[in-house]
Formats: C-alpha cells, structure tokens, sequence
C-alpha cells in the first residue's frame, strides 16, 4: 500500500471518531467511576485479629495437634501472602478410626484484592496430581442470628505417587472463598463478586481450604468418601465460620 492510501486510511471520519472516542473513554471513564462513589484501585483492608491467634479452646470438639509453616520463601510468594495458618486439627468426638477424625484446616487471607488467589484445582494439578471429579455444593450454616448458605467446592484428586504400601492415593480436598463477607466456591465467581463491589474503597478476600483423613498404624492415610467429607464438613464450619466472622474477618458494611 502506498504512503498516500496509509495517509488517507487514517484521516477517514470513521477511523478518526473511533480514536476520539477511545481517548475519551481512557481518560473519562476514571474520572466518571471516582466521581459516582466507585474505586478503580482497593486500600489494603487488614483482619481485626490475625489468623495466628485463632481460639484454639474454642473449637470445641477439635483439638489442634500440630501446627506447619511454609519453609521455602518461592511458596510464600507464590501463595501470594503471609497472613494464613495451616493447622491439622483431631475431632475427638469421632470414633479413633473414623475416617474424618482428622482435617488439614488451611485458610489464607489477602487484605489488598488485585487479584484472585490460585484455587486447590490448579494448586495440586501442578503439584502432579490429577483432576478426577468437581463438584459443587451448598451447607446451611448458623453464624450469630443468621443461617447463611456456603456454597462449597468438593475436588477428588488422584495422586501420581504410591503411598508405603505400594497403594494409588486418591483423595477429597474442599475449599470456599470468602469476598467481603459474600461467598463463592470458585475463582470466577469470586472475581464476579469483586467487580460488583467497585463502590467499595476497601475489599478482601479470604480462602478456606480443609481436607479430612485418618492415617492407619502402617502409616497409610485413608480419606472418606464423599457424602463423609460433606457431613463433616458442616460440622467443621458451623464451629469454625463463626469465629472467623466475628473475630478475625474484617466487618463489612452492607
């Protein structure tokens, strides 16, 4: 194409108005959210008490018996917070051989939401394990005077690794988020949430995530099945749920 025809291309109205119009809406549109109340960019919103000082004797039947950090600062980064715990937790109300007696209980929080955190799905698929099912249900639980609906997602996981006695490991991982005190058990849905709440100059999110077992005296770990994992799932969270809400999870204005 000649240099007059590339001239002429970009002198058209039709190009011209589509360019006015762009440089418009790039400088306008700012100045049109921050004039109707709204936020582009979130303030840091840190936790009224930090995770690390959750009541341990208020967890009534469940009993912490061991407590990890992450070690290695590429995993710290890569979680992309410092504000979490990871404690293993015992139901001693359960009989010693249940398979949900024990629960890896995982919760991370992020006090400046620019992004949504990795989910269990991309995190243990990455750790070298497969996807097998996913599936997505709700529990009604009682926080306070309300009974709130949590929607959760239930993930099996095949490992590509045998345990100590040569067995396929197959295992349940459960997880939800909570975006400004609203709830979501997957990322999208979790940023759908988020971009709704533009009018907000703080926001945060917050991931649970929990996994139950046994491990037998040989050393190999066992986990329930599916209908197990959810039963004792409402019975984690209708103890934990509220002390996170009313403790530890910032107080969000409606």
């Amino acid at each position: 194409m000649k240099a007059k025809s590339v001239i002429r291309l970009y002198v058209q109205p039709a190009f011209l108005i589509c360019v006015t119009v762009l440089a418009i809406s790039a400088v306008g549109m700012p100045i049109l959210i921050r004039g109707l109340g709204g936020y582009l960019k979130k303030e840091p919103l840190p936790l009224r008490k930090s995770l690390d000082y959750l009541d341990e004797d208020g967890l009534g039947p469940y009993i912490v018996f061991a407590k990890e950090k992450v070690d290695y600062d590429e995993v710290v980064k890569s979680l992309g917070t410092e504000d979490y715990i990871q404690w293993y937790l015992e139901d001693t109300e359960v009989p010693v051989n249940s398979l949900v007696r024990k629960c890896l209980l995982f919760i991370t929080y992020y006090e400046l939401p620019d992004m949504v955190p990795h989910v269990p799905e991309e995190c243990y698929v990455g750790g070298g394990n497969q996807l097998l099912e996913s599936k997505s249900f709700s529990l009604d639980i009682t926080v306070g005077n309300f009974e709130k609906k949590i929607p959760v997602k239930f993930l099996f996981f095949g490992s590509t690794k045998q345990d100590l006695l040569g067995s396929e490991v197959r295992f349940p991982v459960l997880y939800f988020i909570n975006v400004d005190g609203l709830y979501a058990n997957s990322r999208d849905s979790a940023r759908s949430i988020l971009s709704k709440n533009f009018f907000r100059k703080n926001s945060y999110f917050s991931k649970v995530e929990f996994e139950f077992f046994n491990d037998t005296e040989f050393g190999k770990r066992l986990y329930p099945s599916q209908q197990e994992a959810i039963s004792a799932s409402k019975k984690l969270l209708s103890i934990i749920l509220p002390i996170l809400e009313e403790k530890h999870w910032p107080e969000m204005e409606r």
